[in-house]
């Protein structure tokens, strides 16, 4: 009896532990694993697309215009023109719009000081002859040409620019102010014998005065220029313009009392420094 108990209780043990053996390695529905086998299962990380950079197709730049007869400030918007669009910051043309405001003045002015003391406590400077002072709006459409591209930053690009527009002239009178006279006085018949003593006048009489005796004259410019950009972002504009400009007005003009006759047409050279961004 004792014989039989004892096989009977080794055949239970034995079966329980090839149980849990199963449980523990083959059960596909509970999932269960030996700490000794357990295998870490990473999900592969999902790769972002690489996005290439923006095309580069338009440029908006400012700039001082410094020229042999004048001084300008302007702006110009312009949009990139290339056939290979991967290549467009280094090697493209642009074509632009440009809005300027200049001033003209003559080669025979001179800023002198006045020969009395004036009612403020000194001595005013004016430009003895100067009659007329001539300003400028003018608004074009050009187009810049690729001469030689940026393939490295460090390098030059060279354009040719030309520019073609209308021009609305603003003709203002200059006034003086002279010791003969309580009020200020412009150029003309009556007035020319103070206007032009230079004894008698005490200095200018100010920007404002004669803003409201304005006269308009249309006409058109033209301009030709080399431009050489060095800046070493693609996304910035550092350039030098040097060229020739000139405007035409439908009525002559006169800006000093020696000059004559009066002009209708007026040329320069220049040189202009110009900054902006593209994007």
């Amino acid at each position: 009896m004792a014989k039989w108990f004892g096989i009977f209780t080794l055949m239970v043990c034995c079966g329980f532990n090839i149980n849990a053996q199963e449980i523990m390695y083959s059960s596909d529905s509970a999932k269960v694993y030996s700490p000794d086998t357990v295998t870490l299962h990473i999900a592969p990380r999902k790769l972002q697309p690489v996005r290439a950079p923006k095309t580069i197709m338009h440029e908006l730049t400012f700039g001082f215009r410094m020229a042999t007869n004048g001084w300008s400030i302007y702006s110009e918007l312009g949009k990139v023109k290339t056939g290979d669009q991967k290549r467009a910051d280094i090697f493209h043309n642009l074509l632009y719009y440009q809005l300027e405001f200049t001033e003209k003045k003559d080669p025979k002015e001179q800023k002198i000081p006045g020969a009395t003391t004036n009612r403020f406590g000194g001595s005013s400077s004016y430009k003895y002859g100067k009659i007329n002072s001539l300003y400028a709006v003018k608004i074009g459409v050009g187009y810049q040409k690729l001469i030689a591209g940026k393939p490295d930053t460090g390098c030059v690009s060279i354009h040719w620019a030309n520019t073609v527009g209308f021009a609305l002239g603003l003709l203002k009178p200059y006034y003086l102010n002279v010791e003969s006279d309580p009020h200020t006085i412009k150029f003309s018949d009556a007035t020319q014998d103070h206007f032009l003593d230079q004894n008698s006048i005490d200095g200018y009489a100010g920007f404002s005065k004669g803003l409201d005796e304005l006269t308009f004259v249309p006409g058109g410019h033209i301009r030709s220029a080399i431009n050489f950009d060095f800046s070493t972002n693609k996304h910035n504009v550092i350039g030098v313009q040097v060229g020739v400009n000139a405007e035409f007005y439908s009525q002559k003009m006169q800006l000093m009392a020696s000059s004559l006759p009066p002009r209708s047409a007026y040329y320069d050279m220049f040189i202009a420094f110009q900054f902006g961004k593209r994007w």
